[in-house]
């Protein structure tokens, strides 16, 4: 789903590219001058050359990931948000202390719709714009691969663990005639998404429009949230369905055998 107007898109490759090349043909040539001679005592020399040489390498890529960070809407302490990602309109996200998101997360955060990728090249598509709104608390965590697309709102509270490749987004694409390739009938469905406090997204969850996901409940691996799931909570599925519930009196997960209808 392209909607980004502008993206901050500091890649690994990219990062490579200057820091890697130049260092790549020193490191060459010292190999083919060591590499010529049959002395133990220069290949120890160009291992242990090697080894300090990588570990300065990763952590230079540690500092750029910091200092090219953008300027979202407030001032967050101590966050780490690792390359390669994709933040899309920073100034519309508010973001918490100590977060830390892994590689390949994208906050793509839309004000209209749409960007360049998704334009009719004679202009025959569906413009929208918006007003969006992203809120994520402290101590959030990303394995990896977090994306997020957001065009009015998406709330993600405090000590919230996403595992990889979860993806959420308060819209979708339109498909009001079949007639019309998808990507120009402009963005439907549009709709907030809440994540309370200390929620565990397991690995590969699609999250869509509307959805609450209570306090401290966990989704399984796999699992597409179409309804809001109550608190303290384990939900599996296609759609994800209620299994198990916390029992505050016996302090264990009691299995579901009916349907739930339980208030967040």
């Amino acid at each position: 789903m392209d909607m980004t107007n502008h993206e901050y898109l500091l890649t690994g490759s990219q990062i490579s590219c200057f820091i890697n090349l130049p260092i790549a043909i020193g490191c060459k040539k010292l190999i083919r001058l060591f590499m010529s001679t049959n002395t133990g005592i220069f290949r120890k020399i160009l291992n242990r050359f090697i080894l300090k040489f990588a570990i300065l390498v990763f952590q230079l890529k540690d500092k750029v990931s910091l200092e090219t960070l953008p300027k979202f809407a407030n001032q967050p302490k101590r966050i780490r948000f690792q390359l390669p990602r994709i933040i899309s309109n920073p100034e519309y996200i508010v973001i918490g202390d100590d977060v830390k998101f892994g590689p390949g997360c994208m906050l793509k955060v839309s004000t209209k719709y749409p960007g360049s990728w998704m334009r009719h090249p004679e202009g025959k598509h569906i413009s929208q714009t918006f007003n969006p709104i992203v809120v994520i608390g402290n101590n959030v965590t990303a394995t990896s691969n977090l994306h997020m697309t957001a065009t009015k709102n998406i709330t993600i509270e405090d000590d919230v663990m996403f595992a990889s490749n979860v993806f959420l987004a308060d819209c979708s694409h339109g498909y009001f005639t079949a007639d019309v390739p998808f990507k120009y009938q402009g963005l439907q469905n549009i709709a907030p998404i809440k994540i309370k406090s200390g929620a565990w997204i397991c690995q590969n969850v699609v999250i869509l429009p509307g959805v609450t996901i209570g306090e401290n409940s966990i989704i399984g691996a796999n699992s597409v949230v179409r309804t809001n799931i109550p608190a303290k909570c384990i939900a599996v599925g296609n759609p994800a369905k209620v299994i198990k519930k916390w029992d505050a009196e016996t302090k264990t997960w009691k299995r579901i055998k009916k349907k739930v209808n339980i208030k967040i």
